[in-house]
C-alpha cells in the first residue's frame, strides 16, 4: 500500500512538472488540452490545477490556467531597454513640482523615475523596494514605504497590508506601471497579486500617469488593471498604435512622447 502510495505521489509530481512546462511553451491552456496531451482524464487535471495553484504556481482561469509571467527577477528586467526607460523617466519628473506628493508603483521604469527625483523637495510614496533603496538617503525627500508582504525576486510589496495603507493616503500624482496596453486602451498586468495593489494605487493617486515604453503596445498580460478612463495621461518614448490612440483620445487621456505631446 505504502509503495502504491509512493507511485502516485511520483507520477502526480512528474504530471505537474509537464503542465508547468507546457503553459510556460504555449501560455495559457484549457483543461481538455492538457488532457489529452498527459493522457490523463480531465477530473485528474483539474485536481492538479487545484494543487498547484495552492502552491502558487499557477493562476486557474475559466476551462483551464496560466503561468503568471510576472515573476522575472527584477535584475534581468531593470537591463532592458534602459534608455527608453531613462526618457520616459526624464520627461515624467518633469511633470512634478517641488512639494508635491509621488505614488510610484512596482517595476524598473517607476525605478528609473526615482533616480530622476534626487535633490528634489518631495513626499514619495513607494510599494517598490528599489525606489526605497535608491531614495533612503535623499534627505530632501520624505519617503513612504508601504507595509506588506515582500515579493523578492520583483522587490516589491503586495496583499492586503499595502491595499490597507494605500487607503489611508492621497498623492498629487500617480506612476504606474504595465506588461501590455490592449488597443482599446485597458492596462494589463501578467501578475495577478499585483492588480489589487495597483487598483487601490489608482484610487489615492490625484492624477494617474501610465509609464509604457513602446514594447507595452500592445505587450502581454492576462490581468486587466484598469480602463483609459482611469488615466489622466501616459508618457511613452514612440507614438502609439492608431487604435489604441483613438481609444485614449475618447477617453480624454493625453499622450506625452518624449520631447513631444500627442492631442
Amino acid at each position: 500500500m505504502e509503495m502504491t502510495s509512493n507511485v502516485h505521489a511520483v507520477l502526480a509530481e512528474r504530471r505537474h512538472q509537464l503542465i508547468l512546462r507546457a503553459l510556460r511553451a504555449g501560455g495559457p491552456a484549457a483543461v481538455t488540452d492538457l488532457s489529452e496531451q498527459l493522457g490523463v482524464s480531465p477530473a485528474t487535471i483539474r485536481r492538479d490545477l487545484v494543487k498547484l495553484e495552492e502552491d502558487g504556481l499557477l493562476t486557474r482561469v475559466h476551462g483551464g490556467a496560466v503561468v503568471e509571467e510576472g515573476d522575472q527577477p527584477f535584475a534581468e528586467v531593470a537591463e532592458v531597454r534602459v534608455s527608453e526607460k531613462d526618457a520616459i523617466a526624464e520627461r515624467a519628473a518633469a511633470m512634478i513640482r517641488d512639494g508635491q506628493s509621488v505614488l510610484l508603483d512596482i517595476g524598473t521604469t517607476a525605478y528609473r523615475l526615482a533616480r530622476q527625483l534626487h535633490g528634489r523637495r518631495l513626499t514619495v510614496i513607494t510599494s517598490n523596494l528599489v525606489v526605497y533603496e535608491e531614495l533612503a538617503d535623499d534627505e530632501g525627500i520624505e519617503l513612504v514605504l508601504l507595509g506588506g508582504m515582500v515579493r523578492r525576486e520583483y522587490r516589491s510589496l503586495v496583499g492586503f497590508l499595502t491595499e490597507d495603507n494605500l487607503r489611508q493616503l492621497h498623492a498629487d500624482w500617480l506612476f504606474l506601471g504595465t506588461s501590455g496596453v490592449r488597443p482599446g486602451g485597458q492596462v494589463m498586468d501578467t501578475t495577478v497579486v499585483e492588480v489589487p495593489v495597483k487598483r487601490a494605487m489608482i484610487k489615492a493617486g490625484e492624477k494617474v500617469v501610465l509609464l509604457a515604453d513602446a514594447a507595452k503596445f500592445p505587450g502581454h498580460g492576462m490581468a486587466k488593471v484598469c480602463g483609459p478612463e482611469d488615466l489622466d495621461a501616459v508618457v511613452t518614448n514612440a507614438p502609439v498604435d492608431a487604435a489604441t490612440q483613438a481609444s485614449f483620445q475618447e477617453a480624454g487621456v493625453e499622450v506625452v512622447v518624449a520631447g513631444k505631446v500627442q492631442a
